[in-house]
């Protein structure tokens, strides 16, 4: 489970930073930055370790109880940039969303974005530090709503049921439908069918 040993040897404000749809075929990727409140949530774990109802309720909590921040790349600037720089921009969004100088950024991962502060970075931080791990739920909530409202435009690939992973329904609607606005051209698999379809 996380805990907060990290953030108890730190001074002064810090936030955890997260992403979420790095991996996915379709999709901006997103980012939160949270700063936990005094009175911090009870139930707050990695978001992929949650059923998406109890993601929902933590969410609001979250919401309610901390300050935090959202950002997010495009498509077009994950197949301009690179998915890695991309998310990077995402998480650099989501800490000017924040509107506070923090002291410590805790970053997931193993590769820090460029902040006007002090980072770390946290391997598999967001089963680590509750700071990140409410990032995780922020950013994941938020991009799976995000599929889920490209799902009503496009139902044929069922972005609410895959969120844009590269599952067998979303390979059908692709064979079907062909590739869409939303999808990460520079991706292997879309590059491929993009490459075929000529």
């Amino acid at each position: 489970m996380p805990h907060l040993e990290i953030e108890k040897s730190l001074a002064g404000i810090i936030c955890g930073i997260d992403e979420a749809g790095r991996g996915p075929w379709a999709g901006p990727v997103v980012a939160a930055a949270v700063i936990l409140g005094e009175q911090v949530p009870t139930g707050i774990d990695d978001s992929k370790k949650l059923k998406p109802q109890k993601r929902e309720e933590i969410y609001q909590k979250i919401i309610e109880t901390c300050r935090y921040g959202i950002g997010q790349a495009s498509v077009e600037e994950i197949d301009s940039l690179n998915i890695l720089q991309a998310t990077k921009l995402a998480m650099l969004r989501a800490y000017e969303a924040l509107n506070t100088a923090c002291d410590h950024a805790l970053i997931d991962g193993n590769q820090l974005p460029h902040l006007p502060c002090k980072m770390q970075y946290v391997i598999k931080g967001d089963s680590v530090s509750y700071s990140i791990a409410a990032a995780s739920i922020i950013a994941k909530v938020t991009r799976d709503r995000i599929l889920q409202e490209l799902h009503a435009e496009f139902p044929h690939y069922n972005w609410a049921g895959n969120k844009g992973y590269g599952t067998a329904d979303h390979i059908q609607g692709i064979e079907k439908h062909g590739i869409s606005i939303h999808h990460r051209r520079s991706y292997a698999p879309i590059r491929a069918r993009l490459e075929t379809a000529v």
